[in-house]
C-alpha cells in the first residue's frame, strides 16, 4: 500500500532524474567536479551518498532531494536528524576508504523541484543549493 502511495506522490525515476539534474547544475553553475554518484558503503549497502563532488580543494558530500513543485515539505527540511545520522555514517565510511584524507569536507543539500503536470509546457526544474549544512560536531576532523 505504501509503495502505491509513494508512487502517487513521487513519479518513478524522479530521484534519479533529480540527481542527474543536480550534478549537471553543480558543474555548470558552481564549477563543482563530480567525483562519485550513488556511492554505497561496502559495509552497509543502505548507506548511500547521492553525489561526492569537489569544490576547489573541498570535498563536498551532496544529498539531493527531488520534489514536485509546490511540495509541502522542502528538500532542505526533508533531511531530518535520522537522515543526517545516515549521512554521517556513509561519509565516515567513504573517508575511511580514501588513501589521502581531504583537509576540508562539507555537506550540502540540493533540492530539485520538478514542474507538475499543470505547469506550462517546457517549464524547467528549479534547483536550490543549500551549502555548508551542519552535520558533524565542531571538534570532528576528517
Amino acid at each position: 500500500m505504501f509503495k502505491r502511495l509513494r508512487a502517487f506522490f513521487k513519479p518513478a525515476g524522479s530521484g534519479e532524474r533529480g540527481e542527474r539534474l543536480a550534478a549537471a547544475w553543480l558543474r555548470r553553475e558552481r564549477g563543482f567536479r563530480i567525483v562519485a554518484r550513488n556511492w554505497r558503503s561496502p559495509r552497509d549497502r543502505r548507506d548511500e551518498l547521492d553525489l561526492v563532488t569537489r569544490d576547489g580543494e573541498v570535498l563536498v558530500f551532496v544529498e539531493v532531494k527531488t520534489r514536485a513543485a509546490g511540495a509541502l515539505v522542502t528538500g532542505y527540511h526533508a533531511v531530518d536528524e535520522r537522515k543526517k545520522a545516515v549521512m554521517r555514517r556513509a561519509i565516515e565510511a567513504y573517508l575511511a576508504g580514501l588513501r589521502l584524507k581531504p583537509r576540508t569536507v562539507r555537506f550540502d543539500i540540493v533540492e530539485v523541484a520538478l514542474p507538475g503536470a499543470n505547469a506550462a509546457c517546457g517549464a524547467a526544474p528549479e534547483v536550490r543549493h543549500f551549502s555548508n549544512i551542519p552535520l558533524f560536531p565542531r571538534q570532528w576532523r576528517p
